[in-house]
């Protein structure tokens, strides 16, 4: 009998000692192993991809610029690592930045395990690769869940794939844009009337809308918009837009037609016509970063928060739009146009009278950011300043990288 117990209780140590969940694990297999050529070291800490390649560019910069790309391929990085794990505030441009010099080359060398089940999505906790088949760099994905099998219910939600640009810039613009394209106007809900003929309103007060497309959900949060001035394209003098002014927000409190809705923020008078945004995105935002595919070259009309110098991630709002063979995802550059300056070199040979009529020379424009396309109208594009290296304003230009 006490043998019998004694080997109970060896069995039940074994079974516990089997389910333990923080035991190694075997790591998965690589999906390429890597060529002896590649340089760099493996970015393994708490930066984001933009944060290590902000670090990576500012000493790659002291040491030895980007290499040349090779007739029909891509350049790398000089300092990009032999493997990346992505990391949560992520997003596809900082990843394609670390490894390239030019991220919207990033379809050109980005492969992907045929085993996984969507191929375009990537997550934190991935590890990409770079690898050199037959002498050309590509990146290969490898899941970061591939070899954790624990035990227990996962207490909290999967980590969301990475989108190409921030979601948090767009969504903040989207929601309240401070430039309207003409479809825009044309399809939003609007302001019908005000409880009490109410024109100042406050938190608490009512409003009623009519035009939307679909019913409305209880509790979905709307901002209001005015339809300011017209913009016109400084090309050809076209009307592309309009300002949009914010004037408050509310939250849907009853269905039908009209919609009810209970302001909780007042900027300034709201009028009947007034449009309703929905606060959020309605793009996708997981296009690929890319050259456009015709020759584009435009000027920035607008920024988003009325700033004079532009920095990066500030939406603005471009003359060219879906008409003009633009697409989201789209890459550009952004001009700094050249000083018209007089040109006073033999000011100390000839008189006062002569150095009044100098010849004016306009100064080459030079590089100034990145720009990428992420909504498309049919004259205008939104889209967010992805770098920028010196001052970039309102009319400064932009055309294919």
């Amino acid at each position: 009998m006490l043998r019998s117990k004694f080997f109970a209780l060896s069995l039940s140590v074994a079974v516990l000692a089997g389910c333990e969940t923080d035991r190694p694990v075997t790591a998965p297999v690589p999906v390429a192993a890597p060529d002896n050529t590649v340089e760099g070291t493996v970015v393994g800490d708490d930066r984001t991809a933009m944060e290590a390649a902000v670090d990576a560019g500012a000493s790659a910069s002291a040491a030895a610029p980007a290499t040349e790309a090779p007739a029909g391929g891509v350049a790398i990085n000089p300092n990009a690592p032999d493997s990346y794990v992505v990391k949560r505030g992520d997003t596809l441009w900082g990843i394609a930045k670390v490894f390239l010099r030019d991220p919207w080359f990033w379809p050109e060398i980005w492969q992907v395990n045929p085993q996984i089940q969507n191929p375009h999505l990537i997550y934190p906790g991935d590890t990409l690769r770079l690898v050199y088949i037959e002498g050309r760099p590509t990146i290969m994905l490898q899941r970061g869940d591939a070899a954790r099998v624990l035990p227990r219910v996962r207490s909290q939600p999967l980590e969301g794939a990475i989108t190409t640009i921030p979601y948090e810039t767009v969504a903040a613009f989207m929601s309240k844009p401070s430039v309207l394209a003409k479809e825009q106007i044309a399809t939003a809900p609007y302001v019908l009337a005000t409880r009490d003929m109410h024109v100042i309103m406050a938190d608490g007060d009512t409003l009623y809308a009519r035009g939307f497309t679909s019913p409305v959900e209880l509790g979905t949060h709307y901002n209001v918009v005015r339809v300011g001035d017209a913009l016109r394209d400084p090309d050809d003098n076209r009307i592309v837009g309009y300002d949009g002014i914010f004037t408050g927000a509310g939250h849907v409190t009853r269905g039908g037609d009209p919609v009810t809705l209970m302001m909780t923020e007042s900027a300034r008078e709201t009028e009947a016509g007034d449009k309703l945004f929905a606060g959020g995105v309605d793009v996708p935002l997981d296009f690929i970063p890319s050259a456009p595919k015709v020759k584009t070259s435009g000027s920035i009309m607008s920024v988003s928060n009325g700033v004079t110098v532009i920095g990066q991630y500030e939406v603005v709002v471009i003359n060219r739009g879906a008409a003009d063979g633009l697409a989201p995802g789209n890459v550009l550059a952004v001009y700094q146009a050249g000083e018209v300056i007089p040109d006073n070199a033999n000011k100390g040979f000839l008189n006062s009278t002569t150095r009044l009529h100098s010849e004016k020379v306009r100064l080459p424009d030079e590089r100034s950011g990145t720009f990428m396309v992420f909504k498309t109208f049919d004259h205008l594009s939104y889209g967010l300043i992805m770098e920028a290296t010196n001052i970039i304003r309102v009319a400064d230009r932009v055309e294919n990288p």
